[in-house]
């Protein structure tokens, strides 16, 4: 899940609101014994190790996107995981997107 702009801070009680219509959206998804797991990412506490070693504080909410959690669903493919994701309620912040990947199946392959 992927919010466009880090900088914007919600009230609480519109974080509450969209806790639970994503709740919902996770339990339709688990009552199709779909869902594997998922968890939001806070950013307090987080860390960003660079290339040269170099340790900094982050994510940082002045970046144009930041990553705000994921979920994993057993999908018969790329495409019903897509139809699963066009539920998710983070669509509803303009500019916000569900990024749909495959988890490596630890072959040797991917």
């Amino acid at each position: 899940m992927r919010h466009q702009d880090g900088q914007k801070l919600a009230s609480p009680e519109q974080m509450q609101a969209w806790m639970k219509q994503t709740m919902d959206w996770i339990g339709g998804i688990a009552a199709q014994n779909k869902f594997v797991s998922g968890t939001g990412l806070p950013f307090d506490g987080a860390k960003v190790v660079n290339s040269n070693k170099v340790v900094t504080n982050g994510p940082f909410g002045d970046i144009k996107e930041t990553i705000g959690g994921f979920i994993t669903v057993r999908a018969n493919s790329i495409d019903e995981a897509v139809e699963f994701a066009k539920g998710a309620p983070v669509l509803q912040g303009e500019g916000n997107t569900m990024e749909v990947r495959r988890i490596a199946k630890n072959d040797g392959i991917h």
